[in-house]
């Protein structure tokens, strides 16, 4: 029976119920190991052999499996391709498991929005159906480990077990103290994702060229008129961010050798990039015509409006952080377009919740203020921190203002705002209910409670699908989990000191 019957022979009941009852850990466990064989015949040269095992692994049922669980967990899948269909119910993620098949594989066009950038331009971005999708994050599972073992060291965008943390600690170590180098190359590439050779994907990317094609041709729907994609791949694509690291992998080597002994580094993170030197010529005469004459092999060029030599004296943005010498001492703090454009959403959210209940405004704030504070807890971001809490109190207290009128403001006042103790600031929060009738304060998250953690910088050569860093990685997990564990328990003793200072007045 093909895969087609027996999807039709399934009913919805023994479809949802066969999702259900998958051993999810038993399928990571397969799927990696097949994983680590692919990566360890690639460090061997057994290119043939590791052909084998991603054919293997493409057609295995429980990466299948996998490849549906991630494109349904990620945040796009409520978004639909130009088929409009979505899988919500677990039968639906079953039988399209059991539909993805390389035979007879053809790409529909994706459906291209345009999304605003900072600087008022619009960022197109191409949106795969969720067949489309699921079949590129099959082949990405085969891929991934072959793109791993060959991947620069000092690549750190869209990488397993490596995040935007890792390059700003990089750029600690290579600026930090003295006798380290003064000149810094601000890089960026014009239209990364949207001017890569197809040709030279198809040359170079390993896996089933049949399948590449398809995804590279697809074209798109705009305004309900079809156009043919030339070059490019879509950045709303799951498999994309890796096919754009393999294409700018082997330039931190090429940028290394012609500058031996010239304290040069390098420090990319997916198409955003810098490059150090001892001196302004030596980046001016010999770097960037090298990075030219790299991209250019792959249909990219040097953006002229973003890329600039500066001193580091002068400082420049790198992945929302301001980094800079001053008189000697390295510091890296949010970069004022960051700090401008999250106080624009703070507010935004704000204006959206006039008509809701305090506890709601908090729970739709706190997410955001907690996240923006966690990216930037590795730099000094303390008097950052202190700005950011006094406008989020200024904007509450407008809200507050708005909400009620004349004599009953100051009933408002003392309803939202409380003291935490007598040390500390008046704080944003409200009385909530719960469906059991126990009643709780919700407090608005303060900035400055979070506390600054400095980043240990992962090895460069660690491979997460090589068996001798197994231990490594495992460390490293539990590492961070303590320190995810330090701040939720001081989390922890804030809520509890809260709910016994504010719980008594709430019901004022």
């Amino acid at each position: 029976m093909t895969a087609g019957n027996l999807t039709g022979a399934l009913s919805t009941h023994r479809a949802a119920k066969a999702w259900s009852n998958v051993d999810w850990d038993k399928a990571e466990r397969f799927v990696y190991r097949l994983q680590v064989r692919i990566a360890k015949a690639i460090s061997l040269g057994k290119y043939n052999k590791a052909k084998a095992l991603q054919w293997l692994l493409t057609r295995s049922h429980y990466a299948k499996l996998l490849a549906v669980k991630r494109v349904c967990e990620s945040q796009g899948s409520k978004t639909p391709g130009v088929d409009g269909e979505l899988w919500r119910c677990a039968s639906s993620k079953y039988r399209a498991s059991l539909n993805l098949n390389t035979r007879g594989y053809r790409a529909l066009p994706l459906r291209r929005i345009y999304i605003p950038k900072r600087n008022g331009k619009r960022r197109p971005l191409s949106i795969p159906t969720m067949k489309d999708r699921a079949m590129q994050a099959l082949y990405l599972l085969a891929l991934l480990p072959i793109a791993e073992t060959k991947a620069d060291r000092s690549s750190y965008g869209f990488r397993p077990e490596r995040s935007a943390h890792d390059a700003l600690q990089h750029c600690y170590i290579a600026f930090a103290g003295n006798n380290k180098a003064q000149w810094v190359l601000d890089a960026d590439i014009e239209g990364c994702f949207d001017n890569i050779s197809h040709q030279w994907l198809l040359e170079n990317i390993p896996i089933d060229k049949r399948v590449l094609t398809r995804w590279l041709d697809a074209g798109f729907i705009e305004s309900q008129s079809f156009s043919p994609t030339t070059g490019g791949v879509p950045q709303g694509g799951v498999i994309s961010p890796t096919l754009a690291n393999i294409a700018l992998d082997g330039l931190e080597v090429i940028i290394r050798e012609a500058g031996k002994g010239r304290k040069v580094n390098f420090i990319r993170y997916a198409d955003d990039f810098i490059a150090t030197a001892d001196s302004k010529d030596l980046l001016e005469d010999t770097i960037i015509p090298l990075i030219g004459k790299f991209l250019a092999t792959r249909g990219l060029r040097l953006s002229s409006e973003k890329t600039r030599i500066v001193h580091i004296d002068d400082g420049f943005d790198f992945l929302g952080f301001f980094i800079r010498k001053y008189q000697g001492k390295y510091l890296s703090k949010p970069s004022k377009a960051n700090v401008k454009s999250f106080t624009r959403e703070i507010k935004q959210v704000v204006r959206r919740g006039y008509g809701h209940s305090g506890a709601a405004l908090i729970r739709q704030l706190n997410p955001k203020i907690r996240g923006w504070a966690n990216y930037y807890r590795i730099g000094v971001a303390k008097a950052t921190y202190a700005k950011m809490d006094n406008y989020i109190y200024k904007v509450c207290m407008h809200w507050v203002m708005r909400k009620y009128s004349y004599h009953c403001r100051y009933k408002a006042v003392d309803k939202y705002f409380r003291r935490r103790s007598a040390m500390r600031g008046w704080i944003f929060s409200d009385l909530n209910v719960k469906s059991n009738g126990i009643k709780e304060v919700v407090a608005i998250t303060k900035m400055m409670d979070v506390r600054i953690q400095r980043h240990v910088l992962i090895r460069g050569n660690a491979n997460p699908f090589d068996a001798a860093y197994c231990d490594y990685f495992q460390k490293r997990k539990q590492w961070k989990k303590s320190q995810s564990g330090i701040q939720r328990r001081a989390d922890r003793r804030i809520y509890a000191k809260m709910q016994s200072s504010l719980l008594p007045d709430a019901s004022l």
